[in-house]
């Protein structure tokens, strides 16, 4: 044999046993793969162990103070304001002349009433002692008699015109402040001032349907002027007829004694409210909460792994929320991550003080 025959024959073999190593590598290739495809580390949640705890009930609410009475005040009759009678935020009693129009035409004509009246008077006394002799007819007395009832009405549709162009104080309050100026020429439509009723004010604050039945006239709330940080004692005089559909919350007022006009209307206060003595509930922070469209969740580790609770809510206070149903005591609840978690995965709780 050749020495090119040779070298032909170990180039072939050399071929060939490199396609059956290359066709033994593909093969092995999806085996190794698949072998190095590796779980990654559970991951892990901060969690907490619900358990009982004794709790007292109360109930926050954002509170607004209202006067007990409040209007804007417009004069009875267009007229010229000859007179104010009042200083802007000063306090009047109930029927202070506050303004006065000019009503200089009525009062003359009231007196050309009084005028007639005085004739007609005389004119019924002397038929009435002509009908007593028979020097005059029943009928001309009667009419005698009907001209002195015209004019006495006319006359006091005159006062009533005159007690129009005086614009009086409905009740005594605060007044706020003017808008008109003497002299001016006002119409019914004109807003003189207002006058606010401020020795008793109201509070107006909303609560959660849940506590609609508690909000009974009388209940006593205690109210937290955080402008001056003083606490007041207020007593629920009414609550709305029906409880709002967008919030779900019943609008309630309270009233409360305001004489030192500490409050002022508009300010905000905060309104707390006992709802019941100290009683055990199972309390978890209100971020574990999931609310949902038909129900509220938990997420809880059971066995390793992540189980989605349907539960129901009590009390609420400000960081922790009361689980009525749904929870037991001892069960891991977890209150972080909770968007990234799916019901049946395998999580780390890592457990947190509560």
């Amino acid at each position: 044999m050749s020495i090119k025959q040779t070298n032909l024959n170990q180039l072939k073999t050399w071929c060939l046993a490199s396609l059956c190593l290359l066709a033994a590598c593909k093969g092995d290739a999806p085996k190794e793969a698949a072998g190095a495809k590796k779980q990654g580390p559970t991951p892990g949640f901060d969690a907490i162990v619900a358990g009982e705890e004794m709790i007292d009930r109360r109930v926050n609410a954002p509170g607004t103070v209202l006067p007990n009475e409040n209007t804007e005040l417009h004069p009875e009759a267009s007229g010229r304001v000859v007179a104010i009678n009042f200083n802007e935020g000063s306090f009047v009693r109930k029927g202070t002349l506050l303004v006065k129009l000019f009503d200089g035409d009525l009062q003359a004509q009231l007196r050309k009433l009084e005028v007639q009246l005085k004739v007609a008077e005389a004119t019924e006394r002397r038929q009435k002692e002509l009908l007593a002799i028979n020097g005059t007819s029943q009928q001309d007395y009667d009419l005698a008699g009907l001209n002195v009832s015209n004019i006495k009405a006319d006359m006091e549709l005159l006062r009533v015109n005159i007690a129009k162009t005086e614009l009086r104080a409905p009740f005594a309050g605060r007044l706020g402040l003017r808008s008109i100026s003497l002299g001016a020429y006002v119409t019914p439509a004109t807003i003189v001032t207002s006058i606010a009723e401020v020795s008793r004010v109201k509070i107006e604050f909303a609560v959660p349907e849940k506590y609609a039945a508690d909000m009974l006239p009388g209940k006593q709330v205690s109210l937290l002027a955080t402008a001056t940080g003083r606490r007041y004692n207020a007593a629920v005089v009414a609550a709305e007829n029906s409880i709002t559909a967008a919030s779900r919350n019943l609008m309630v007022r309270a009233a409360v004694s305001n004489k030192d006009a500490s409050l002022t209307p508009g300010a905000f206060v905060e309104v707390t409210m006992e709802m019941g003595n100290k009683a055990p509930a199972i309390m978890i922070p209100s971020q574990a909460l999931m609310p949902g469209t038909r129900n509220k969740n938990v997420i809880v580790a059971n066995n390793g792994k992540a189980a989605f609770r349907i539960v129901t809510t009590g009390y609420r206070d400000s960081a922790r929320i009361e689980i009525t149903s749904g929870l037991k005591a001892g069960d891991t609840v977890i209150t972080t991550g909770l968007l990234t978690i799916k019901d049946g995965m395998p999580i780390k709780p890592k457990l947190k003080s509560r």
